[in-house]
């Protein structure tokens, strides 16, 4: 199929990788830390996974959260522009129902002026917060009309990104700028490149929905482990060929973390699930230090719930995470891993995507 954007979103495993490996970063603020040492840390690991030889790099929109600093994926992602060369940059993602359509293609159109063939566009229908967060962003009181809505958001979206809407249409003389506009008035020079769409999910909604549309898929294993499998089944078994895509291709995310010693990686991973814990529980706030998540006195049930996280946390030295990946991508056939991590602590954290990098000899 001609003028498909496979070569652009297919990946190139690199080293022994099974698939290419990419990253996923919410700019985690440690306890004692602010967010600007947080974001200050995301521009240092973009540039180091850019030169370790990961594929992209995303951050994702969350809101009311004061452990994660990436509340504004188009801010972030300008910064990073300047500071990296070649990996891919993108959202992973921007809630959709959050925001008005024209906003983000002028947004995405923006960043794609900025750095030119390395926007993707990752999009979800969650809020990203809490109900109450999402009301005050969305200035409604019925959230459900945002994610019943998506589809036509969507829609309306790729229309603005593309600038084609049909002649009779309400948005037809309506332009995202920068975009595809500014190469067909007179005099106009610019491509008519655009950022790369995906859709994200954490459930079969999106997944059908992709697959229909023949976008490429990214689903939030990271999150939703048990629903991984089935959702790429219904994607794989829904996808149509586009004018995207010929086939399917998904990616998903995946909580990993190597260090020289078992022990400290499971040290470092306790805190993401003591943050993830009190999250679930109505109670977010900064990630704990690893001495706080080992001293703290949990109750049977959080135990439990912590021992379940962790399993699907993919830890250890380097050989053992390289193995936990690869049996991953066996079982749920991805086409690509991102891969995040919320620990506390910088070092570590970039620490870890280097022994990870090492041991696929990908550099």
């Amino acid at each position: 199929m001609d003028g498909t954007q496979d070569d652009t979103i297919r990946a190139t495993p690199r080293g022994s990788a099974p698939v290419a490996l990419s990253v996923l970063d919410l700019a985690p603020v440690g306890s004692g830390r602010t967010a600007r040492q947080a974001l200050g840390t995301t521009v240092e690991l973009a540039a180091l996974t850019e030169r370790l030889g990961y594929h992209r790099f995303w951050v994702a929109e969350h809101h009311s959260m004061p452990g994660i600093a990436s509340s504004s994926p188009a801010v972030v992602l300008a910064h990073l522009a300047a500071h990296t060369e070649r990996i891919r940059l993108g959202s992973g993602g921007v809630m959709l129902p959050n925001h008005a359509p024209l906003v983000i293609a002028e947004q995405f159109g923006t960043l794609e002026a900025l750095a030119p063939g390395r926007i993707d566009l990752g999009l979800g229908r969650a809020p990203g917060t809490d109900g109450a967060t999402a009301a005050a962003l969305r200035r409604e009181d019925r959230l459900a009309e945002g994610a019943d809505d998506f589809p036509q958001q969507l829609s309306e979206l790729t229309r603005f990104l593309d600038d084609d809407f049909p002649d009779g249409h309400p948005y037809a003389r309506i332009h995202a700028v920068p975009g595809p506009v500014q190469g067909r008035v007179p005099g106009g020079v610019q491509r008519a490149d655009r950022p790369s769409v995906w859709l994200l999910g954490s459930s079969g909604f999106s997944a059908r929905l992709a697959g229909l549309l023949g976008l490429p898929f990214s689903f939030a294993h990271h999150f939703s482990a048990a629903n991984t499998v089935p959702a790429l089944e219904l994607y794989r078994n829904s996808f149509r060929p586009s004018a995207v895509l010929e086939r399917p291709y998904a990616k998903i995310g995946v909580q990993a973390f190597a260090a020289d010693d078992a022990e400290e990686a499971r040290r470092q991973v306790l805190t993401g699930a003591l943050a993830m814990l009190r999250l679930r529980t109505g109670r977010p706030g900064l990630i704990p230090s690893p001495e706080e998540a080992e001293s703290y006195d949990y109750t049977p049930a959080e135990r439990e719930f912590v021992s379940d996280w962790l399993r699907n946390v993919v830890h250890g030295t380097p050989d053992e995470v390289r193995e936990g990946l690869d049996a991953l991508v066996k079982r749920t056939g991805a086409d690509e891993l991102m891969l995040t991590t919320n620990a506390h602590s910088p070092g570590p954290r970039l620490r870890s995507y280097e022994l990870i990098a090492d041991a696929y000899a990908m550099g």
